[in-house]
C-alpha cells in the first residue's frame, strides 16, 4: 500500500554562524530529546576544533567528508517471484547526502572517549582524508552493490 502524493518537501533555513544549510541538516541530525541548543553548540564546537587543529576552513573539510562519505551505489531489495534479490540502485544526490550524515554521526558517536564534539571533528577530518568508519561504511555499500551486480536487470 502505498500513498497517493508524495508529500512536499520542506525548505530548511541556512543555520545562524555559516549560512550553510549542510550544516543545518547536521544539527536537526545531532539533535536528541529536542535539544536544538545543545546540537547546535556540539556543531559549532566541532567546526571550531578543525579550525583549530587542522588550520583548514570548516566548511571545506564539512563538504569534502559529505562528498568521500556518500555512497553512489546502493542495494534495495526486490521480490521477483518468491525470491528476494538484492538490487543495485543509484543513490539519488538528497540520499546520498543523508547517508553521509548518518553515518558520520553514527561513526563519531561509536568513537571511543572525549567529548562528542571532538569525536564529531575527529571523524569529519577522517572522512575529509578519506579515512575512518563512515568511509568504510560506504565501501562495504558499494562491494554490496558490485557483488549483487548481477541482479541489476531487476532494476525497479
Amino acid at each position: 500500500m502505498s500513498r497517493r502524493a508524495k508529500p512536499e518537501s520542506r525548505e530548511t533555513p541556512p543555520d545562524v554562524r555559516y549560512n550553510n544549510v549542510n550544516i543545518q541538516y547536521f544539527i536537526y541530525r545531532i539533535m536528541r530529546r529536542g535539544k536544538k541548543s545543545t546540537a547546535m553548540r556540539v556543531m559549532y564546537d566541532s567546526l571550531d576544533l578543525i579550525k583549530e587543529t587542522s588550520g583548514r576552513d570548516p566548511l571545506e573539510v564539512l563538504d569534502l567528508a559529505l562528498k568521500n562519505v556518500g555512497p553512489v551505489m546502493e542495494v534495495r531489495p526486490r521480490r521477483v517471484g518468491g525470491a528476494t534479490y538484492q538490487v543495485p540502485m543509484e543513490v539519488p544526490v538528497e540520499r546520498r547526502t543523508t547517508l553521509a550524515m548518518r553515518w558520520i554521526i553514527d561513526s563519531a558517536r561509536a568513537r571511543a572517549g572525549k567529548s562528542f564534539a571532538e569525536k564529531l571533528s575527529a571523524e569529519l577530518v577522517d572522512a575529509a582524508n578519506s579515512q575512518g568508519a563512515a568511509v568504510k561504511k560506504r565501501e562495504e555499500t558499494h562491494k554490496m552493490a558490485e557483488a549483487n551486480r548481477a541482479f541489476s536487470h531487476y532494476r525497479m
